[in-house]
This record gives structure tokens, sequence and C-alpha cells, in this order.
């Protein structure tokens, strides 16, 4: 129970232009929200310790790196109490960078799982902000799978983040330690060539850097279809997930009608098209390992190659050889870093995108709306319900009330009635305060709060106290909510009321909506607006559902919208609603195309 707005809403300004929806733009406001989120100290010392631990590892590689050309001196010599004393040196380094591994895994395990965390919880306070949920569902093919986005793709990059993150962080140190060693190695050195000398200072550095270069040149020429074919999959694993959530939420009719075929039909379509993007993403990829792995092939061969010129003119002994391909391996794989990481980076900008697009569309939500005509709401300054010049637009025309100005009292029963199809459940959306657009003034009751019933009522997942406490978290008295289900004739539910279950499932339509009457007799509100729940129910659970306002809820002001019910004795009024399907229409948002824009005839406020 609630009111759409608090008190009168002064007229606002021009809303914010949307953000961007360049790569730049979605990643900036993605890094705002980060800055903003509660959990940043936590990742940042959590990320702190993990680049202390990187650093002291990349120097315990830079000293087994130094241990090679001992050891494999000692080999060439032959000399065997060397050999073993070196391999008591590599069992102390193992040991300790064994430990600094660990250790640096499980505190990159605690960033994924905190970015994670805070990632999932900016965006379900976004979705769950008043009123953004409803519109989003309403805006086009991105409101269909938020669930994806919150769940599958949050958790997705917040994994890639970290893993792509923290692997560039170490590859970019360990480059900067060891490029000092492969120059040092191959400094002063001179080429002989036709009797000539010729000198490259750091040759091997520069062989490293060109042949890292322009295998990461190749491979994103190659590579850089994956971003939009890791998009396209994404978009067609959600239309498949979406689907099949579907067919089984209304399996019963489906089973009824003997529409398993064409369901099976629909869900093979969609199957098919997840198939077709994967396998597009699978010849790229494809295309991706020749040239990865042809140059990792190369890589086996092409430290020793780029130092035996130095080995072989008598400039390093055989450990130093097998230094230097050690640091020409560890310069190489940390310039090869993009090479490797090529598909990952695709598949996070493409999964970035996906995130950021779904957030900007719940920002741009409200931007969309609060940019065009709206209906006004005032709190009245007594106790009464009025309607001025209400008219609500949509898609189809405008639905107006017939009278232009209404006022319905505390404790009075009305009823607004219309023609099939005119409007009466966006009508009712509307006094919600879910369906901003049309014009006119709803004033609403000073100090009431107002109730809502749907055709479809909700009751969270849970035990069933807590469903007719909801959406209030404090509960009721046993004695209370037994009185309440014995009054619309639920009593044999007063044995259940610390049972979890999806109620929507354990209840027939009839005894879900006599439900929501019994919450709305506990919780009393002074005034009650009805959407077209009452038509559809048989006449004992529709008599059992009026008699709370015949005599628990006798003050409370009763508005139904839809047809007068076969017991109409109770409403006393009838409002008329009319349909205007010439009247200025509007155009649907949809928050989805790349530049959303919603229109509608006529002036805006």
């Amino acid at each position: 129970m609630r009111k759409p707005t608090g008190k009168k809403t002064a007229p606002r300004s021009p809303a914010a232009p949307p953000e961007g929806s360049s790569i730049w733009q979605q990643f900036d406001m993605m890094r705002r929200a980060f800055v903003a989120s509660p959990l940043l100290k936590p990742i940042l010392w959590l990320t702190a310790g993990s680049l202390a631990v990187i650093i002291v590892t990349a120097i315990g590689q830079i000293i087994l790196n130094r241990w090679y050309r001992p050891f494999f001196d000692s080999i060439e010599r032959r000399d065997l109490n060397a050999f073993f004393y070196q391999l008591l040196l590599f069992v102390v380094i193992a040991g300790v960078l064994l430990i600094f591994n660990v250790t640096q895994q499980w505190l990159n395990q605690m960033v994924r799982l905190k970015l994670r965390e805070g990632l999932t919880l900016d965006l379900i306070g976004q979705w769950m902000r008043p009123r953004r949920a409803f519109r989003l569902a309403n805006g086009g093919a991105i409101g269909v799978n938020p669930d994806q986005r919150m769940q599958e793709d949050a958790g997705h990059l917040a994994d890639l983040t970290t893993d792509l993150g923290f692997g560039l962080v170490q590859s970019s140190i360990l480059l900067a330690s060891f490029v000092g060693v492969l120059w040092s190695l191959s400094a002063g050195f001179a080429f002989q060539i036709g009797g000539r000398s010729l000198e490259i200072p750091g040759y091997m550095v520069w062989a490293a850097i060109l042949y890292a270069g322009s295998a990461s040149c190749v491979s994103w020429l190659v590579a850089r279809p994956l971003v939009g074919l890791n998009g396209e999959r994404y978009a067609r694993e959600a239309d498949l997930r979406f689907s099949m959530m579907h067919v089984n939420e209304h399996i019963d009719a489906i089973s009824l009608a003997g529409g398993e075929d064409g369901e099976r039909r629909r869900l093979e379509l969609d199957l098919s098209s997840v198939l077709g993007s994967v396998r597009n993403i699978y010849r790229a990829q494809i295309n991706l390992a020749w040239v990865q792995d042809g140059y990792g092939w190369v890589t086996v061969v092409a430290p020793i190659l780029i130092a035996a010129p130095v080995y072989f003119a008598g400039n390093i002994s055989f450990g130093g050889l097998m230094m230097a391909v050690g640091a020409f391996n560890q310069v190489h794989s940390s310039l090869k870093w993009f090479v490797a990481n090529i598909g990952a980076i695709a598949d996070w900008r493409a999964t970035l995108l996906r995130v950021a697009a779904f957030r900007r569309a719940l920002i741009v939500a409200d931007t969309l709306h609060d940019r065009e005509k709206r209906i006004e709401f005032v709190e009245n300054d007594r106790a009464s319900l009025t309607f001025d010049n209400l008219e609500v637009v949509s898609p189809s025309g405008r639905t107006r009330l017939a009278e232009p100005h209404i006022e319905i009292g505390a404790g009075q029963r009305v009823i607004i009635s219309g023609d099939p199809r005119a409007g009466k459940t966006l009508l009712f959306r509307a006094l919600a305060g879910l369906w901003p657009w049309g014009g006119g003034r709803v004033g609403l009751p000073a100090d009431d709060s107002v109730a809502f019933i749907p055709r479809a009522p909700y009751f969270p997942r849970g035990r069933l106290r807590n469903a007719l406490a909801y959406p209030h978290s404090d509960g009721f008295a046993d004695s209370e909510i037994v009185a309440a289900l014995t009054k619309v004739g639920l009593d044999h539910l007063a044995t259940s009321l610390d049972q979890e279950a999806r109620w929507e499932r354990e209840l027939s339509d009839d005894d879900q909506r006599l439900l929501a009457f019994a919450r709305i007799l506990l919780q009393r509100p002074r005034w009650v607006i009805i959407d077209e729940a009452l038509e559809s129910m048989d006449s004992d659970a529709l008599k059992r559902a009026l008699s709370i306002f015949e005599t628990d809820l006798r003050e409370t002001a009763v508005v139904k919208i839809g047809r007068t019910p076969r017991n109409g004795a109770l409403f006393s009024r009838v409002i008329h609603l009319v349909k205007d399907a010439e009247g200025p229409a509007l155009k649907p948002v949809r928050l989805d195309a790349a530049v959303p824009e919603l229109e509608m005839a006529g002036p805006t406020a």
C-alpha cells in the first residue's frame, strides 16, 4: 500500500541527456558506479595485497632466472656437488614461489567475489528503484531478460575483469623486470657481417618486441570479429532462456491446449539461432588458432635461435644461454599477453557492453519518462480522491474520464466502467503512478495510503504470513491472520502460516484473489483501487471478497475499475471511461535503440 507520489510535485526541469553509448563512455559509467560502491574499500585493500604479492613473485622469478646459470653450468662442468647444491636452492625458491602463487590466487578470488557482489548489488539497486523495473519491462528487448544481465553477465564480467586485470599487471611487472636481464645479456654484442661489425644494443629485447608485436597485430586482425559475435551469442542465449522460462511458466495452459508441438518448434528455432551464433564464434576461434598455435610452435625454438649468436661467439656459457632463453620467454610471454587473451578480451568487451547498456537503460528510462508529458500528482488538503481533466495516452490512442472534475470522498464506493478495450487497466496503472503519460491531475487523499489490487495479485516466495504482510516486513499476530483467512473462506490455510511455497502455484486463481483481500483486511487501508480482479471470481468467492467492505472495512473508500459486479449493491456511483482512438497517440519507448527516443503527438509538459 502506498501513494504513487508524495506531496505536490514541482515542475521538472529538462533531464540531463542520456549517457553516450561508446565503449569509453560505457566504461566510464561503470567506473563511476564502482567508485560509488560501498564495497570500494575492501576491493582496494584486496587489490593492493594482490599487487604486493605479484611484485614479490616477480622478484622471485628474477632470482629463479639467475639460478639457471649456475645450475646449467654445473651440468656442463659435470660438477655433482654443485649440481645437488643448486637443486637444494631450487627447492627453497620454488617453495617460496608456491606459497606466493597460492596466496595470489586466493586474493584474486576474493577480489572477483567482491567485484561480483558490488556490481550485482548496484544493478539490483538501480533496477529496484520505484517504477524502474516496470518501465524497463515495457522498454523493448533490453528489458526482456534483466535476470540474465544481473546474474550471469554481471558474474562473468567480474570474473573476466579480475583475471584480465591482474594478468595484465603481472605481465607488465614481469616485462619491466626481465627486459633489463635480457638487455644486459645481449649488451655489447656485435654481429660480424662480411668482415664488418654491427652492434645492436640489447638486440634480444628488440627481437622479442618485434616477435610478440607481430603476433599481437595479426591476432587482433583475425580475432576482432569475436567482439560482435560474442554479443550476438549472449543475445540469442538470452532469447532461448526466456523462451524456456515462458514455456515453463505456462505449461498448464500449453498442455491443456495440446500446444507442445508448436512450442517445441519455437524452441527449436531459438536453439538454431544460438547454435548458429556459436558456430560463427567457433569459426572465428579456428582462424585465431591458426595464428596462435603457429606462433606457439615457432616460440619453441625462437629464443634459442635469437640467443645462439651470443653463445656461439663465446660471450656466454651454456648456463648463460639457458638464462637468456628463460628471460626471453618471460619477456615474450609478457608481450604476447594480448595475443593469449584476445578471445577473453573480446568476451570481456561484449559482456561489458551488455551490462553497461542494461545499467544505462535503467537510467535512460527515468530520463525519458521525465521529459515527456505527464499526469500530475498532488496531495489534497482533505480526505478525498480527485481527478481533474484526467486522460491517459497510449500507443492506441487516448483514454479519458467522461467528467472533467471528479471527487470521491472517504468511504464512498465507486465503479469506473468502460467499453472493452477502453483502457481500464491502463487507467489503473496510471493511478498507481506506473504509467505516467497523459494529462490532467490526480489529487491523492491527505495523509492516507492507497492500496492497489491488480487482476493477478503478487505474493513473494516464502512463508504465508510474510505474503500476507507484503510489502511490509512487520507481521501480524496469528489470531489476526486466522481471523482474516476465515473471513474470506481460506481458513484451511490457517495451519500453513509458516510454510514456504510459491503461493501462485499452490492456490487457485480465486484463492489467490481471496488471499489478496485477506491481506487488505489485515492492513486496513483507507483507500482501495481495484483493477478487474472481481470479474472472473465465482459468486461465493465474490461475496466473501466484498463482504469485508460491508463489515470490517466500512470506512474504506473503494474504487473499482471494470464492469459492475454481479453483486453490485456495494457500489453507489458509476463513472464512465471513454476511449478516443483518434486522439494523440504515444510512440512506445525502446530503450535498446542506439539513440532511444520517446515521442508523443501534442505538446509536452
